[in-house]
């Protein structure tokens, strides 16, 4: 979540102004289209609300643009993130953390999240547009991943490959938290997250 008068609230807000009035949009369209009620459009257009990952999936998916290009400035031709720079879309009940670090622009999006998650914590996603893909490298578990209902469990080293076009979710398993990179590949240019639940 982001905070009131935090400036990436800010900066989404602009971002998605400017995308709904690049098409000639009205907030009721942008409405429709996203199931985001008006009054939430204006707040996060004005920088006032707290958008969740799921809000901000939910727009990007409607403009059919990525989660980058309304979380994050257009990218130059090489650009560094600096360590910590990276931007914070999910926060867990116990400190747990999903932060975009890099990311391609449309068409094609490619994002690289770090994750770290705390006991306790999860994060649920329903499937993705068709031929997402998935690519996970745990840096400290174990992990559980589901995918499809089907549980993988994957310790410090491994790393899996998966559709993220089914429903998917990745989960403490034990120890002090459980840290992974997670590359997700979406063809059509949304975002390679969707609406999710967490838990802590």
């Amino acid at each position: 979540m982001v905070q009131h008068s935090d400036p990436i609230a800010e900066a989404i807000g602009t971002r998605v102004r400017g995308q709904r009035l690049d098409r000639n949009w009205t907030l009721d369209q942008l409405s429709d289209s996203s199931g985001v009620s008006r009054r939430m459009l204006i707040n996060i257009e004005q920088g006032a609300a707290n958008p969740s990952l799921s809000t901000l999936l939910k727009l990007s998916e409607a403009l059919g643009v990525g989660l980058p290009a309304l979380v994050e400035p257009p990218s130059p031709k090489v650009k560094l993130t600096p360590a910590g720079a990276g931007t914070v879309l999910w926060k867990g009940e116990h400190g747990g953390r999903g932060v975009l670090v890099a990311h391609t622009e449309s068409p094609g999006v490619v994002e690289l999240w770090e994750w770290t998650l705390r006991p306790g914590e999860s994060h649920s996603s329903e499937a993705h547009t068709p031929g997402t893909r998935e690519l996970l490298h745990v840096h400290a578990g174990p992990l559980v991943v589901e995918v499809d209902g089907e549980p993988h469990r994957a310790k410090a080293g491994d790393a899996l490959s998966f559709p993220g076009d089914v429903p998917h979710s990745y989960a403490h398993a034990e120890g002090e938290s459980a840290r992974f990179s997670l590359t997700v590949y979406e063809p059509g240019g949304s975002s390679g997250f969707h609406q999710e639940e967490s838990h802590g």
